[in-house]
């Protein structure tokens, strides 16, 4: 198992075999795209959003019914053979004229509805976006811990080594050599630790991106963001799926007020029919308008408006908390960045004063003026400054996607991936208006066959 993850590990450094073509983060980023089935759902719930439009355009025009009939009457109990069978055929049709309002409402509602379900899915766009940044540095961290884990167990093992040469000659106790020899047993420990880690990596990778990782390429330039905490603030409020879902909302709970009000007012149905009776050869045709006003409903029309006033009421501050929310992740995206710059800062530093010690102690050590103890503490410090600096250095490439993504522009169409992505429009344009005729049912085909593939 450890061959087999130092052998990834060297692959993902881009240390392996120079025939072998680098995957690139953005490889990564189209893989997770196209891959994710979290987006597959919600596109085709989408989709299931765009025929609640086709319904309620739906109920604009007539239904038409068709229902045949066959009575069997006895006319005549004590005779046998005296049953009458009547078979009527009936061409129905029902229509409503005018209802003040009432389909209409519900149709602007449909419609909004989807345009707050296409918000909802950029932004599960993003989520699976930084999955995969988040997947990609992670992997390519954790085999960087684990090369120095390995280059820790190797040094220890030579410490190990030296002190067992020098107790030989009498020049260290066996004391130094036990410390040596605990030292290498942690180091294998933290290896063994780091693969683990590794792996789960590779595994994270995996389900973001489809495949396992491969030969990964270095890290490419940070796409630019914002000049400052206020320019993404600014840019989040214009432009985050949260809160232009959340302004779709409000205009839902507004027209859903509507809705209630017209639900008050009368209605005007056309009915037409057309009803033959094939045994007695008549027929019977019928045009009827009825004028149907709700005088009383027991208080459940006024219930009704009630409610969609505390809704409309619950969307509007749910819009305000909205902003609150971005605004206050877009501020922790913004500190994150500049705790982790200078954690690099920092560690640079602590990196270049722990290597200059560990050279120091370990000379000094090979002239008796330091301890084995000594040399293995040094040798520690330093592993664990690269192992933070490491670390910090992951946390800020991150986070520049975590900021883009706070600020509502972390998309495939913003970073320029140049892969097709899931047009919301095609399917709607297609059933918006309920299509029912041959040529359309054939367009709308096509179309499910193209999301399909």
């Amino acid at each position: 198992m450890r061959r087999f993850l130092s052998a990834v590990a060297v692959s993902v450094l881009g240390l392996g075999a120079g025939g072998v073509q680098a995957e690139t983060l953005a490889d990564a980023l189209v893989s997770a795209y196209k891959n994710s089935k979290l987006l597959d759902q919600n596109e085709a719930l989408l989709r299931a959003a765009d025929e609640d439009v086709a319904q309620a355009v739906a109920a604009l025009r007539p239904v038409i019914n068709f229902v045949a009939e066959a009575q069997a009457t006895d006319t005549d109990p004590d005779t046998v053979g005296s049953d009458d069978l009547q078979t009527t055929f009936t061409l129905a049709a029902q229509w409503t004229v005018f209802d003040f309002g009432r389909n209409r409402a519900g149709i602007e509602i449909a419609k909004e509805t989807v345009l707050a379900t296409r918000e909802a899915l950029k932004d599960l766009e993003a989520q699976v976006l930084l999955s995969a940044v988040s997947a990609f540095v992670d992997v390519r961290l954790q085999a960087e811990i684990v090369s120095l884990r390995q280059n820790n167990v190797r040094l220890i093992t030579q410490e190990l080594r030296a002190a067992q040469d020098r107790f030989e000659v009498g020049e260290v106790t066996r004391t130094d050599v036990a410390i040596a020899e605990a030292r290498l047993a942690a180091a294998r420990s933290g290896l063994a630790a780091a693969q683990g880690d590794f792996a789960v990596a590779r595994e994270r990778y995996r389900a973001v991106t489809g495949a396992y990782p491969g030969n990964l390429a270095g890290l490419p330039r940070l796409p630019k963001t914002a000049g400052s905490l206020d320019e993404a603030r600014m840019i989040a409020l214009r432009t985050h799926p949260d809160i232009l879902q959340a302004q779709r909302q409000v205009t839902i709970s507004e027209l859903g007020v509507e809705a209630t009000r017209a639900e008050m007012r009368p209605s005007i149905n056309l009915e037409a029919g057309i009803a033959e009776n094939i045994d007695t050869d008549t027929r019977r045709d019928s045009v009827s308008l009825s004028f149907n006003q709700t005088i009383y409903a027991g208080g459940a029309l006024s219930s009704a408006h009630r409610a969609a006033l505390a809704n409309k009421e619950a969307a509007q501050a749910g819009l305000l908390q909205a902003t609150i929310t971005v605004g206050e992740n877009v501020g922790n995206a913004w500190s994150a960045l500049e705790v982790a710059a200078a954690s690099i800062q920092a560690g640079t530093l602590q990196v270049e004063a722990a290597q200059t010690a560990f050279e120091g102690v370990r000379e000094e050590a090979t002239l008796g003026a330091r301890t084995t103890l000594d040399v293995l503490n040094a040798e520690q410090e330093l592993l664990d400054a690269r192992a933070t600096k490491l670390q910090a250095e992951a946390q800020r490439y991150i986070g520049v996607y975590n900021l883009l993504s706070t600020m509502g522009l972390l998309s495939v169409e913003h970073l320029g991936l140049g892969v097709p992505t899931y047009d919301p429009a095609l399917y709607y344009n297609a059933v918006k208006n309920a299509p029912i005729t041959s040529p359309q049912g054939k367009k709308l085909q096509r179309i499910l066959d193209k999301i399909g593939d």
